[in-house]
């Protein structure tokens, strides 16, 4: 049983509607429109080359999954939540755009945004405390990525090697792809995500996903409203 921190579009926003329909699932339940098609690509390989982003939903990682550390519950991580999103400011999102991340394609910020990095590294440290200690198999897993000596100081003390100065915001689309086919697909992706991507996104909540057991699909639980004024796209 694990718990994460993502940042989830609105429920009923544009990005949410096309994200859930492109990835086969809503992590609220909602019901999906009719996956779009990808000139080239059979709807059996697009269910395929997206099983891997299906299981988390459409979201962008701010707290990595992890499972509750002794003496820890679901109650106190809420009431945890609740208050560190009362004393944060929402955040409007730079345009997202198409972009490939090493070996599968996602949505990133088109500008950098200090506010969101700034966001991030603190859901990192400030639920630290809620963390269990990765288990040996996690830290050989991750492992098997050649970590550079920054990423490997991060798995060792925050569990997980892409955070803080390692961290970059994503909103997956795709698993990992041979290059050929996210040659092939990036352009249509980009295309087909460009209309709900075109202006600034409001970053309003940040939200608790759940995994009850390994391997099992993430869903959403709860959203924990950003109270404070917008900081402006670029930080």
């Amino acid at each position: 049983m694990r718990y994460a921190i993502y940042w989830a579009p609105a429920p009923g926003s544009p990005l949410a509607q096309l994200g859930a329909s492109w990835l086969g699932r809503d992590s609220e339940g909602c019901a999906l429109a009719p996956r779009p098609a990808i000139a080239g690509f059979g709807d059996d390989a697009l269910t395929a080359l997206t099983a891997e982003p299906r299981r988390y939903a459409l979201h962008a990682t701010l707290k990595p999954p992890f499972a509750l550390a002794a003496g820890a519950d679901l109650a106190a991580l809420r009431q945890a939540l609740t208050k560190f999103a009362a004393a944060r400011r929402r955040i409007v999102l730079p345009v997202l755009q198409v972009a490939r991340l090493e070996r599968f394609i996602a949505l990133t910020p088109s500008a950098p945004c200090p506010a969101l990095d700034a966001l991030a590294a603190d859901c990192v440290t400030a639920f630290d405390g809620f963390r269990a200690p990765p288990s040996p198999a996690e830290l050989a897993r991750r492992r098997i990525a050649e970590l550079s000596p920054a990423e490997e100081a991060h798995l060792a003390r925050w569990g997980y090697p892409y955070v803080l100065d390692s961290f970059r915001f994503h909103v997956t689309l795709t698993g990992p792809l041979a290059p050929a086919d996210a040659e092939r697909l990036i352009e249509p992706l980009a295309a087909l995500f460009g209309p709900v991507t075109a202006a600034p996104i409001p970053l309003d909540d940040i939200a608790l996903f759940h995994e009850p057991w390994s391997g099992a699909p993430f869903r959403l639980i709860q959203r924990f409203a950003l109270r404070g004024e917008a900081s402006c796209a670029s930080g």
